[in-house]
């Protein structure tokens, strides 16, 4: 897809890896941003795809912005507090649409450090599995700027107020295991079960109806935000169309024979 992300489909399970080792995988320029949304828009547009894995090449994840282009004041960073802005809105923020929203399942595999926009990243995704060697930190503070990405949305779903205060407010890094027990991610292992782990999780997955798995993800996001009442609207028309699909009804019958 491009030299930045490469989209390896394997069955119903797309795995994609951010290439670019040499830089910790930053998220560097427009090129870089519009590789995840087409990758996401293709997956959105492909009913086979059941599971998305997202990993980083290399020894880390996603170190975040590129801090070369901060300090140059090039590319997203270059320009007036307007055209800033602009960049942003129409660069890399462009991601967190694109990935929360993708309509099939995602998981994190993150195999190093996931820096600041690097652990947003993380957040975009449904499930995160860390490897021992993966540490987290929205260390925007760091660098005297706030999180550009969504951070500031994601992250407190994920691990609460108090602990997204805490890691927003200071910066500081988090390991594996704290992010486990904090609920930023729902599995640790060694960093050579990674990707196995990751890929089990995917074909339990896709084990299920495709349509009904992306029908529910879709409950699960509009439940974030949305009143009680317009939920069970919504699921009440979802549930029609499931209960009148081929693979609903196929299931019905081998429960009923005793086959499941």
């Amino acid at each position: 897809m491009s030299d930045f992300l490469i989209y390896d489909q394997q069955g119903s399970i797309v795995t994609l890896t951010l290439n670019s080792p040499e830089t910790r995988n930053a998220l560097s320029n427009q090129e870089d941003y519009q590789a995840i949304v087409a990758a996401c828009e293709q997956i959105n547009h492909d009913s086979s795809v059941g599971a998305v894995i997202l990993t980083g090449a290399g020894s880390c994840f996603c170190a975040g912005g590129n801090v070369k282009d901060m300090k140059e004041k090039k590319g997203a960073f270059d320009g007036d507090p307007l055209t800033i802005s602009s960049n942003y809105r129409h660069g890399i923020q462009k991601i967190p649409l694109a990935l929360y929203n993708l309509e099939a399942p995602t998981i994190a595999a993150v195999n190093g450090p996931a820096i600041g926009a690097g652990c947003d990243l993380t957040l975009m995704c449904d499930i995160r599995i860390a490897s021992e060697k993966a540490k987290f930190a929205e260390s925007f503070v760091q660098l005297g700027i706030i999180p550009g990405d969504g951070g500031a949305w994601l992250l407190q779903r994920a691990v609460g107020l108090s602990k997204a205060y805490e890691m927003a407010f200071t910066g500081d890094s988090i390991t594996a295991r704290e992010a486990l027990e904090c609920g930023l991610v729902s599995k640790c292992v060694a960093p050579d079960d990674l990707m196995a782990e990751a890929r089990a999780m995917a074909e339990r997955i896709v084990k299920n109806p495709p349509r009904i798995v992306r029908l529910s993800k879709k409950l699960m996001r509009e439940g974030m935000h949305t009143r009680l009442d317009t939920l069970l609207e919504m699921s009440a028309a979802f549930q029609a169309m499931a209960h009148k699909t081929d693979e609903h009804l196929d299931l019905i019958d081998k429960i009923s024979l005793g086959e499941k």
